[in-house]
């Protein structure tokens, strides 16, 4: 049974109009399947259903299948505003887009459920929000619950590190995330590898996926050079009345500080990415929903290996007692009651501990993340964000502006001028960053808040 074709665009060519095409990948730029996206895009087809975890940011991921106008409804977690038209800029697709956003967690939950098999199926993840909006909902066992459908695809892209030539693949370091599921779920499976060996040469325990599940593999076109995207100025430190706050690295600090020895913590994309490099030494294991966990502290660009990253798609040191899985594993372990901290940015916080952290394709794109997956038992949930916008309006706010991303469950706010706690009587100031009164920082929060400084 020999399963290797001659090139991505013999592999592609029968994918019919109207087809769901599932395209596995993760964050801005790793592990895509670029030469099959690059071959689709080029062929005549049109009205494709594109289901991704992210559109990428280059023309070599799934976004070029938008730009070229095959594609006509999105399924993802991350939509991209360069590639999605609103209602401002109608001319930014060829085609109108519906995008539908759906949590990370319960995407690759969708997918395994068509992939096993199963029906709709009852999940916590996203009730009392937009998510939950024109979906049947339950309560058992005194907790309620979203029903979500079953999400299968007529063909799937997956990326891998190694396939054999009956089609068992190997997948590489934290590159595992939604792959396994994505082939699942689909009809036709097809596969781009960086080698293929023959039968028997791949380790028996390191086959990932078995050969039943793939129908078609390609050999890349050319070496993998993953395009690292580069880190924002993590020593910028915003002004508020006309003094300095903390920078991120500090910020990152604060919080390091903050979590105990022998826990478990989820660390989300942009600002809370910072905490993983002050807990070297320390009894803490982090974990990231992309499928990895224990890994350290953040490497630079030059000496990264490109199958070790976490979920802002940085560069991560994976050493031992490290392991690497799939997304299916990783959410497991979060909705789970796994973790003992989860760390997420946010847009906005409301006294009640409410947060927000997301946008609808209405306000340019969207993105929904694995937020809505991860606070569902996140141990304790920290906030990690800058005081204010840059025009000085607070992100503490009486009430929220933005979708809501889970109901008073925030536990710490630790912002780039304090650290503040929720309790039973809404929030209170416990630390102020040097050189700042806490009335002043109370002046900068539109939100009610008293103060008891630990």
């Amino acid at each position: 049974m020999d399963k290797v074709v001659a090139d991505a665009a013999t592999a592609v060519q029968d994918i019919p109009d109207g087809a769901i095409l599932g395209v596995s990948g993760f964050g801005a730029s790793h592990n895509f399947p670029v030469d099959l996206i690059t071959a689709c895009a080029e062929r005549d087809i049109s009205d494709l259903t594109l289901v991704c975890n992210s559109l990428g940011v280059s023309d070599a991921h799934p976004a070029r299948l938008v730009r070229a106008g095959r594609v006509s409804a999105l399924k993802a977690a991350f939509s991209a505003r360069a590639a999605v038209p609103n209602s401002s800029a109608q001319d930014q697709s060829p085609v109108p887009i519906d995008v539908e956003l759906i949590p990370q967690g319960i995407l690759v939950e969708r997918l395994r459920a068509a992939g096993a098999g199963l029906g709709p199926f009852y999940s916590p993840v996203g009730v009392d929000t937009e998510i939950a909006q024109g979906k049947e909902q339950r309560s058992f066992g005194g907790r309620d619950y979203v029903l979500e459908q079953p999400l299968p695809v007529d063909y799937a892209f997956v990326y891998a590190s190694a396939a054999d030539r009956a089609g068992n693949v190997a997948f590489r370091g934290s590159s595992e995330n939604l792959g396994p599921s994505m082939a699942k779920a689909a009809k036709t499976v097809i596969v781009q590898v960086d080698k293929i060996v023959e039968v028997g040469q791949l380790p028996i325990d390191e086959i990932d996926l078995p050969g039943v599940f793939v129908d078609r593999v390609v050999l890349a076109s050319e070496t993998r050079t993953p395009a690292w995207r580069p880190r924002r100025d993590e020593s910028e430190r915003r002004n508020y009345l006309g003094k300095p706050g903390l920078t991120p690295r500090e910020v990152g600090a604060w919080i390091a500080d903050l979590i105990p020895s022998g826990s478990y913590v989820n660390l989300g994309v942009g600002l809370p990415t910072q905490v993983s490099d002050f807990v070297e030494g320390r009894d803490i294991v982090l974990h990231a929903e992309n499928g990895v966990l224990g890994y350290s502290e953040r490497v630079d660009v030059d000496s990264a290996d490109p199958d070790a990253y976490n979920a802002g798609g940085e560069p991560i040191t994976l050493g031992p007692g490290s392991s690497v899985f799939d997304s299916v594993r990783a959410f497991e372990i979060a909705r789970g009651g796994h973790l003992d901290a989860v760390v997420l940015g946010a847009f906005q916080v409301d006294p009640e501990g409410s947060f927000a952290n997301w946008t609808t394709p209405a306000m340019g794109g969207g993105a929904i993340g694995g937020a809505m997956d991860l606070v569902v038992d996140p141990g304790r949930l920290i906030i990690a964000m800058r005081h204010c916008e840059r025009n000085g309006r607070s992100k503490i706010v009486s009430s929220l502006d933005y979708p809501v991303t889970g109901r008073a469950i925030v536990d710490l706010i630790v912002t780039d001028l304090a650290v503040i706690e929720r309790d039973e009587t809404g929030l209170v100031l416990r630390k102020a960053a040097p050189g700042f009164a806490a009335e002043e920082i109370v002046e900068l929060t539109a939100a009610p808040m008293r103060v008891d400084l630990w």
